[in-house]
């Protein structure tokens, strides 16, 4: 096996493997986790900067 034969296996290897992210990226099963993930940064959660009494610290 030849440098080129290998550099073509990799090469059609790296593209299945491209293709496979891209179906499970788009694949409705995991959209819900997606919409949940890309929501996370705007996620509501004051609870550490309160204490007991209300006053912002």
């Amino acid at each position: 096996m030849d440098m080129n034969q290998m550099r073509v296996i990799t090469t059609v290897l790296s593209f299945i493997v491209f293709l496979g992210v891209i179906a499970w990226a788009v694949f409705p099963k995991n959209k819900k986790g997606f919409d949940e993930a890309a929501n996370l940064p705007f996620a509501d959660d004051d609870s550490h900067l309160h204490n007991p009494s209300g006053d912002i610290k």
